[in-house]
């Protein structure tokens, strides 16, 4: 500016704003410049947030706003990051949802933790209904009780359905007629 290193500039901010030596900086220019510096930051800063790993379209935006970027420059940061299938969240709940399951949760606690993720019903009951059968996991978990009672507790802390609990331990209550009641 004046003759005098002002500051840098993103390349592609130089060619959005049409930037050149000798071009006058008026106020037009320095309000496209600045909108245009403001969604660079916003591109950069989602760039760093989805690179270190997986989120929600939710989390990413709080990320942003947490970091101060601009409302209208968040929201084409995201839907950037959205469109280019760098942002997915049914991608993001199906492989929650996988490994939550894997670790032994039902369908209520995964449900929970989805919501929570800020992912979306649709994409939170695609995600579910892409696992294993509530019941068949919950059987693998509780094959090895021998205590209904504590088998009972197990499952239920994780977040599995009192049908689908009451289903898995009705042999273990029939072999323990004092067991579960």
């Amino acid at each position: 500016m004046d003759g005098e290193p002002w500051r840098t500039v993103p390349d592609a901010v130089v060619v959005s704003c049409g930037l050149a030596a000798g071009v006058e900086l008026d106020r037009p220019l320095l309000r496209r410049l600045r909108t245009a510096l403001r969604e660079a930051e916003a591109l950069a800063t989602a760039g760093r947030v989805v690179s270190r790993r997986d989120v929600s379209r939710h989390s990413l935006d709080e990320r942003l706003v947490r970091a101060g970027i601009a409302a209208g420059a968040r929201e084409r940061a995201v839907t950037a990051f959205v469109e280019t299938g760098a942002v997915d969240d049914r991608r993001l709940a199906e492989r929650r949802a996988e490994q939550l399951a894997e670790r032994g949760w039902g369908d209520e606690a995964i449900r929970l933790r989805l919501e929570e993720a800020g992912i979306g019903g649709k994409d939170v009951e695609a995600a579910l209904g892409s696992l294993p059968r509530e019941a068949d996991r919950a059987a693998r978990l509780a094959a090895d009780a021998t205590d209904p009672r504590k088998a009972w507790a197990l499952l239920a802390r994780r977040g599995f359905d009192p049908d689908t609990v009451a289903d898995v331990l009705a042999p273990l209550d029939e072999d323990d007629p004092g067991g579960l009641g």
